[in-house]
């Protein structure tokens, strides 16, 4: 799924109960992350919920730049959807492009962040800042 598909997806909804559903159900269709990565090591501090983020980079053919490669996961309903949309955004991009894109206007743009508690809010941050983190840590090593 792509972030233009759910956008198109979320254009289709008129209510935000049919919304949270939408992106309870991007959870449900998310990928299970191996028991084996969910460590400390990939724990997104910050989250009021549990959830892990893990990255993996994946090197690039001939000229290309490396990609990286998400797997996430949360014990809520609503942030494992957080996550699948997360992944959406970042999921197998250059290391530069994640970097230096701020996944938080993407969610602002499907008018997520009016709609999120604080917590939910907070731990979206932290998500994405992690993500970004392992984006810049791959570049420098």
């Amino acid at each position: 799924m792509t972030l233009a598909e759910i956008r198109a997806d979320f254009s289709l909804l008129d209510d935000w109960e049919d919304r949270y559903r939408y992106i309870i159900e991007l959870g449900r269709a998310l990928p299970e992350m191996p028991a084996e990565l969910k460590t400390d090591s990939t724990k997104v501090r910050g989250c009021t919920s549990q959830v892990w983020l893990h990255s993996r980079l994946i090197p690039g053919q001939s000229s290309e730049q490396p990609r990286l490669e998400f797997q996430g996961d949360s014990d809520a309903h609503i942030v494992r959807g957080l996550v699948a949309i997360l992944l959406a955004i970042y999921n197998n991009r250059t290391a530069d492009e994640i970097a230096n894109h701020d996944a938080l206007a993407d969610f602002a743009s499907i008018g997520l962040q009016e709609h999120l508690t604080p917590q939910r809010s907070n731990g979206l941050a932290a998500m994405v800042a992690r993500a970004r983190s392992d984006a810049r840590a791959a570049v420098n090593s």
